[in-house]
């Protein structure tokens, strides 16, 4: 569970600044910290909030608790099968050098799978590829046809003419990121420029709910500025200058990198925030009649409210986010309890395994506690 206390590089990396600055700072597909489309497109086809929230604890528990471990055991075979690259190379002779790598593994490790499962499996790939490049594509696509054309280039376009600039737009970020995706030799490259280029954003998706003065600029200059400074830190000589590489130190120790993307993009936000004109009075009451936040960030916005005659908040119920937060608190404790509990059951541990378990139980009893404070109803 705890990564070696005597190697301070990977302390920090895989303990440290996860639990210190990853949870929210960073804007991952699927794990936005203050929410985001593609986990609200779920929760708001549920029934209702209570469905909502339970659907949402129950895609955790899969993707979190169960999924990893059919990764693992592949992996722990893996390293039976092919002990090393080299193995990898010698078993797969024409794959070239520079695309060798430790991720092939997985891939050589379905060849050993029978005719008919191993066309399930490939099928399954590739339905799951489709599926992601053409959300991506078409979500892309959506930004440049309505934030940018049809908002600020032309904005009396028919629709015949916002679907061609569509199409255009799907087909030219295709090439484009086929391209990036050939400079590239490895997943572990992909993942962390993705993590990178979210640094430093996730604090703004948390606080816009909570901080009356988070404004559109906010959100823009920061995504600008994550991305500008992760492409000069990956793909110039200031990273290698800065950071260094595995064969020599930089400026600064290699683990800073992430760290550092956070700080300079987070004094760009907070700049523009601050440079920039709040949203109108309207925008803010709308928002706040809609989404009730609460809290003491929005204190000012009521006062004001309440001065022109408007009452913004319909509910007499207490603030539930403190509730909230301790039930995020309490699900992590169930989710990872599970998962780890599972893998001392696996690998025979038994006590520690018993332990563990007895925990997450106790974690989930408290968590549904939790959700019954929060709401009426859970499920």
């Amino acid at each position: 569970m705890l990564p070696d206390f005597n190697d301070t590089t990977t302390l920090i990396t895989l303990l440290i600044i996860p639990l210190a600055v990853q949870w929210w700072s960073a804007w991952y597909p699927g794990a936005e910290p203050g929410g985001g489309g593609y986990i609200a497109q779920r929760m708001l086809a549920a029934k209702d909030e209570n469905h909502a929230i339970g659907a949402t604890f129950f895609f955790n528990a899969l993707h979190y608790a169960l999924r990893p471990w059919p990764w693992i055991l592949v992996a722990l075979a893996s390293i039976v099968v092919y002990p090393d690259i080299a193995s990898i190379h010698e078993a797969f002779p024409n794959i070239v050098e520079s695309k060798l790598g430790d991720d092939l593994a997985y891939s050589a490790m379905l060849t050993k799978l029978p005719s008919g499962l191993l066309g399930l499996v490939m099928a399954s790939l590739i339905a799951a590829y489709m599926s992601t490049i053409s959300t991506h594509l078409n979500w892309g696509s959506s930004y440049v046809v309505n934030d940018f054309y049809a908002r600020y280039v032309k904005p009396k376009a028919s629709q015949k003419e916002l679907v061609n600039v569509g199409r255009i737009s799907t087909v030219l970020l295709m090439v484009v990121s086929s391209g990036v995706a050939l400079l590239l030799t490895n997943a572990y490259q992909l993942f962390n420029i993705i993590l990178m280029f979210g640094a430093g954003t996730g604090l703004i998706f948390i606080l816009r709910w909570f901080w009356w003065r988070i404004n559109a600029w906010s959100e823009i200059s920061a995504m600008f500025s994550s991305g500008i400074i992760s492409i000069l830190f990956n793909f110039t000589s200031l990273g290698v200058v800065l950071f260094g590489t595995a064969e020599a130190d930089g400026i600064l120790p290699n683990w800073s990198t992430y760290p550092v993307v956070v700080l300079l993009t987070s004094i760009v936000w907070l700049a523009v925030t601050f440079l920039t004109r709040p949203e109108k009075d309207k925008t803010l009451f709308d928002f706040y009649k809609q989404t009730q936040p609460g809290g003491p960030g929005w204190e000012k916005i009521i006062i004001k409210a309440r001065a022109q005659g408007a009452a913004l908040v319909m509910t007499n119920q207490k603030w539930s986010v403190p509730a909230g937060i301790l039930a995020t608190l309490v699900g992590c404790v169930t989710i990872y309890g599970a998962l780890f509990s599972t893998g001392y059951w696996i690998y025979g541990y038994y006590t520690q395994a018993s332990i563990l378990t007895l925990l997450t139980l106790i974690a989930t009893i408290a968590l549904v506690k939790l959700w019954q404070r929060i709401k009426t109803r859970v499920f």
